[in-house]
């Protein structure tokens, strides 16, 4: 049985003046297999002193003309895993990657979350698609392992590869974990493709992480207010909205949620940092 877009050893059934011809274990005795029970290793990769019987570890893949061909060359990816892989060309049918073979590795434009271009790197899983031919997909969630040894309030290290409307951004720790900081704790500007630090707050009985890219209230209490001194430089020393603003309003401006905005003014005020006036006006003091 032959394995597409996998490493496999497969056995010697003929030599011939362009390469060996291969075939899986249950077939090594037949004679004379049929056209479609043998794959073609061309010369360049058969090993010196090669015969007839002699096992050899391959990759399979389609040639140009989608024919099925064997490579003893490994590529940076294999079926169902997960990579981060470079763009070599952008086409009107979607990106093709560098993977380490002659034939580059098509990403179509419906698996990207965000658009490639040539030079960009992108983490992608290996599939399939439903006329047989080896694909990738930004869309890597399926590929995604959830055994990892991280605990709560350890730092990690992941790329964004999905923003969810309803769930938060997905995001693939260490390129391989399943990750996800969840909607109410996504502040900032946090896109797809980009990689970031983050604190596990959580690991799941499924193993999955849940991450925050803030820190434990005590820590982020102080960043926060240092970002929010920052802010009221920028406006000359007077905020232009006060605590009865919008949350949507306090988050866009803040990157902060509003409760977590509230502390940090009550933070500066017992500092005596800034003063707020009968009307509400946040302002620094001098």
């Amino acid at each position: 049985m032959f394995e597409l877009a996998k490493r496999q050893t497969l056995y010697v059934e003929k030599l011939v003046e362009f390469g060996a011809y291969l075939v899986p274990a249950e077939l090594k005795e037949k004679k004379v297999p049929e056209k479609n029970e043998h794959v073609l290793l061309p010369k360049k990769y058969v090993p010196e002193g090669s015969k007839r019987g002699d096992g050899i570890e391959v990759f399979l893949y389609l040639d140009s003309q989608d024919r099925m061909i064997a490579t003893t060359t490994q590529p940076l990816v294999s079926l169902h895993e997960v990579a981060r892989l470079k763009v070599k060309e952008v086409s009107k049918i979607g990106a093709f990657l560098d993977w380490g073979l002659e034939k580059d590795l098509f990403l179509p434009f419906k698996e990207q979350t965000k658009r490639v271009e040539a030079g960009d790197d992108c983490l992608v899983g290996v599939y399939l698609d439903k006329s047989g031919r080896i694909a990738s997909t930004m869309k890597v969630y399926p590929y995604l392992r959830s055994d990892s040894d991280y605990k709560k309030d350890d730092e990690v290290t992941g790329v964004v590869y999905e923003i969810s409307d309803n769930f938060g951004a997905f995001v693939a720790v260490d390129d391989k974990y399943q990750g996800l900081i969840p909607k109410k704790e996504q502040y900032g500007n946090i896109v797809a493709g980009e990689t970031i630090t983050a604190r596990v707050t959580a690991v799941r009985e499924d193993g999955k992480l849940t991450l925050s890219v803030r820190d434990k209230s005590y820590k982020q209490i102080n960043k926060d207010g240092d970002k929010l001194l920052k802010l009221l430089d920028s406006y000359d020393g007077v905020l232009p909205f006060t605590e009865k603003a919008s949350p949507d309003v306090i988050t866009r401006e803040t990157g902060m949620s509003k409760n977590e905005f509230k502390k940090a003014v009550g933070h500066l005020y017992k500092e005596r940092v800034i003063e707020i006036s009968d009307d509400g006006r946040i302002r620094k003091i001098k």
